[in-house]
This record gives C-alpha cells, sequence and structure tokens, in this order.
C-alpha cells in the first residue's frame, strides 16, 4: 500500500484560509492610482504599545496552522523570524509603521509555504515543534506588553514631574 499524495496547496481549504487572511493582513488595500497594496496589520500597529499585538497573534495562528499541514522544522522558524522581525521592528515609533506598510511578513510566510510545497516537501504535522513554537510567541508577547507597561509607567512619572 502506497502512502497517500497530500493535497497541494490550493487544494487544502486550511492552507487557502491561511493565505486569505495573510492577504487581509498585509495587502488586501490598494492605494489609490497605484500599486502599493497594504493590510490591517500596519492600520493596527498606528494604535501606540498595543496595535501590533492582534497582528502578532494572528500571525502565530498562522504559522502554526502551516506547521501543522506541511511546513518543515526550519521553514516554520524562517516564518517566526519574519514575524518577529516585523513585531520588533514594527513596534519602533514611526520608523515601526513605514516598515509594516513594506515588510508584509504574514504575504513572505505563505510564498515560503507554497514553494516549500511545490518542492514537494510536504512534512506532515510537526507536532515536536509546535510547543516551542507557542512558547516563544507567548514568551515574546508577554514582553511586549511588559515593555508597554514600562514604557508607560516612564511616562506617567515623566507627566508627573511636570506637573501635568
Amino acid at each position: 500500500m502506497s502512502t497517500p499524495t497530500p493535497p497541494s496547496f490550493d487544494q487544502d481549504d486550511r492552507l487557502r484560509w491561511v493565505e486569505r487572511i495573510s492577504h487581509l493582513l498585509d495587502s488586501q488595500f490598494r492605494v489609490p492610482g497605484t500599486t502599493w497594496r497594504f493590510g490591517l496589520d500596519p492600520i493596527m500597529g498606528l494604535i501606540p504599545v498595543v496595535g501590533g499585538l492582534p497582528s502578532l497573534a494572528i500571525s502565530g495562528v498562522l504559522i502554526l496552522t502551516m506547521l501543522r499541514h506541511g511546513a518543515s522544522g526550519s521553514l516554520v522558524m524562517r516564518m517566526a523570524l519574519n514575524v518577529l522581525l516585523d513585531t520588533v521592528i514594527g513596534a519602533i515609533p514611526v520608523l515601526g509603521n513605514i516598515f509594516d506598510f513594506a515588510y508584509k511578513a504574514n504575504d513572505r510566510n505563505v510564498r515560503l509555504l507554497r514553494a516549500h510545497y511545490a518542492e514537494g516537501k510536504y512534512q506532515g504535522s510537526g507536532k515536536g515543534l509546535l510547543a516551542g513554537v507557542l512558547l516563544g510567541l507567548l514568551v515574546l508577547g508577554g514582553l511586549l506588553v511588559w515593555g508597554a507597561w514600562a514604557l508607560g509607567s516612564a511616562l506617567w512619572r515623566w507627566a508627573e514631574q511636570l506637573n501635568w
């Protein structure tokens, strides 16, 4: 009995879902009169301190979905680094907002997975790496929340010193 052939990227509803959500986050809208596209990720990033957290959470779910449906461990690590870079640089005021409009980590990750599928490197569930990726995303999210709290506290103390 032979091993069943895994579905192609376009035949797998879960992976098409990942592609749709990535498109929504990174390139759903077009600036009129241009080919320049952007999504909800840079718009959410405009909210000070916590704007990047929903995007980080959604990106984590997308990576976990890709992991469960064929992405290899090394590919998932590349995807996680894309999201980490997007999150860390995206947290820098002004520069981060510009970066968010240009980098599009989720679209990059879908392209990586498509190439992975095209090469026939379907790996299965990858459950061994799942806990590590989840833990890493949780630690990163916790660090972001702690950093936002620390920044808010410092600004509050500074405002009190100025008698605002």
